[in-house]
This record gives structure tokens, sequence and C-alpha cells, in this order.
């Protein structure tokens, strides 16, 4: 019996057909060849770089080594490392920078299916490096720096609001602003602004002994880079509490416990590939839209609200290539290819 779905489905398997044969890159599958590894060292040569980091004044961010991605051709899989080993992944000024700029860099990549956010050596990252970012000039510009509020759009379907934030908040809010899941894997430590980091990536697989603190109540501060967005998402309030006033340090067993971590295993990379694979496996369209319906209406947000995005997102799915392509693989078992994604 042909259903609506299938006839719309044959149709657009005849569409999809004459566009491969006119070479529509939407359609086209890079090989493991075509891998390329890039630092976010690849701001353009013809931008002239301040001394602060800034490109030409006008608010971007410009980029270091500090932060390295390779992105898998052939699955779509985006890697992006912390990369300052030898002193534990830790903050300087120039790392809060080459963050920033390489989220920013991913938001319009529409290859990429998911990201895998890890840190070289024996941490994930322990947090500010004070006195690398409080050394080598004026001490309040160095702060100043990092606290100026910067103002964007907000990335979000059916949402025009106006997004203020800070450098040191850009580090972490920013992966929540990509339309693809995030997996942070941790190990060694996971401390401060490096567990603030974590907490903005859409999961996190961490290993049994990994140690994680909010470490900012030891120095006398407050967890500022959106600790209060992430930790009302994640655990009770008597917990974020208790653990933002004492800066206690707990396992990867623990954390998976109270609600931080979403998987404790001892390999999280090996769990944190296999589990962006299985997402790179799902409509495109429907992971982003997934992710954007949970953050748009987790907290704070009526029941009227909720319900009208949840269909907002559903009519921008429907009836699309990705969505059939979908149907026709579960119900079918036919290998449709999914176009890049809106």
């Amino acid at each position: 019996m042909m259903t609506p779905c299938n006839y719309l489905l044959q149709k657009r398997i005849k569409n999809c057909q004459q566009l491969i044969g006119r070479g529509c890159r939407d359609f086209s599958v890079l090989t493991p060849n075509d891998q390329y590894t890039a630092s976010s060292s690849s701001t353009s040569n013809n931008k002239k770089k301040d001394d602060d980091g800034d490109i030409d004044g006008d608010g971007s961010y410009c980029s270091n080594n500090r932060v390295t991605t390779t992105i898998d051709g052939s699955t779509g899989i985006c890697r992006v490392q912390l990369n300052r080993p030898n002193k534990l992944n830790s903050l300087d000024l120039k790392m809060f920078y080459d963050i920033a700029e390489t989220v920013s860099s991913l938001k319009n990549d529409k290859f990429i299916r998911a990201v895998i956010l890890s840190g070289n050596g024996d941490a994930f990252c322990t947090g500010l490096d004070i006195k690398a970012v409080l050394k080598g000039g004026n001490q309040h510009k160095q702060i100043q720096q990092l606290l100026e509020r910067r103002t964007r759009t907000s990335n979000n379907v059916n949402d025009e609001s106006i997004i203020e934030s800070n450098l040191a908040q850009d580090v972490s809010i920013l992966w929540r602003e990509l339309n693809v899941p995030v997996i942070a894997v941790l190990h060694g430590m996971c401390y401060g602004a490096g567990l603030q980091i974590a907490l903005g990536a859409d999961f996190r697989f961490a290993t049994p002994d990994c140690k994680l603190s909010i470490m900012e109540g030891k120095w006398g501060l407050i967890p500022d880079m959106g600790a209060s967005i992430f930790l009302k998402e994640l655990v009770r309030i008597d917990v974020a509490k208790e653990l933002t006033m004492t800066g206690r340090i707990i396992s990867g067993t623990e954390a998976n416990e109270l609600g931080l971590v979403t998987r404790v295993c001892e390999t999280p990379m090996i769990e944190a590939e296999t589990f962006a694979l299985e997402l790179a496996e799902r409509s495109p369209d429907a992971v982003a839209a997934a992710k954007q319906l949970f953050q748009g209406t987790w907290t704070a947000v009526s029941d009227n609200d909720s319900l009208r995005f949840e269909s907002i997102l559903q009519k921008k799915l429907l009836i699309t290539w990705n969505q059939l392509a979908a149907s026709g693989r579960s119900a079918l078992g036919w290998g449709f290819p999914y176009l890049k994604r809106k």
C-alpha cells in the first residue's frame, strides 16, 4: 500500500537522484583522505591583530595555538582539544580568546554532525591561570578584557533576543549555541573555569577518578561563566550551593550521582566517539531542533510557551528531505543520505 509518506519519499528520491547526477554538493560525501586539521590560527592574514588579541578592534575573536580542531571528513565528527598541556590546560588570556574563536568558527559549518571536546595531557582543564592573566602589562586591562560585555543575537529558532555576555562567559556558553551536540570528555582534573566549560557542553563523559570542583569559592569568588544557567538544569539548588560554597573536590563517580556528569566510564573518549557516531546517524535537523527545544524550554518557561515552541520546531522539520530520509531509514531500511542541516 502506498502511504502518503512513501509517495513523498519516492518523489524526493527522484529529485535526489537528479541532484546527484548533477554533482550536487549537498549529497557529496568526503573520504577519509579529506580529513583536515586546523588550529584556530587560521584567522585571515589580511586582518590586523591588536595587542589584546582583538581583530581590527571590531570585537571578533582572534586565535593562537591554544586549541586544536580536527574534522573527520567521513563522519562529520569534530574534535576540539584544549592544548596547553604543560599548564594542565589552565586558561590564560590567549586561551580564552582561542576557545571563543574556535566555537564561533564552528557555528556556520553545517558539515559538522557532533563535537567532542577534550583536554590534551593529564587534565581536561584546571581553571584560570591567575598568574598568567595578571602578568605582562596592565592588570586592570587584562581583567577588563575578560569582563567586558559584548552583544550578539540568539542562535535559537524563533528567538530574536540579544544575548549579552563577556569573554569569560563565552568560552562556556557558546557551546550551547552550536546546532550540533557537544560531548565533553573529562579526565584528570576539571576545576573552576574548566568545569564551567564542560557544563556548557550537552553531555559529559568522565573517568571514575576524574576530580571536579567549583573551585572559585576557595578564591573568594563565585562561578560567573554561566554556572547559574548550567547548574539549575542539572542539580538541586542545595547541591549547587554546597558545591559552590565549599569548593569541595568530587570524583567523576560522585559527579555522575549528583547529575553533573552524563556518564562515567573507564574509556570516555571511546564512548564519546561511539555516541557521536550514533548521533550522526540521525537527521541533523532533528538533532539540532531537539537541542534547541530543551534549551529553550527547560527552565522558567510557561507550559503554553513550551507547547508553542514544540509546534514551531516540528513544522520546520515536517516533509523536509532529512525528515523523510529518517523515515525511510527507519521504516524501509533505505540508506538515504542526509542533507546538511538547515
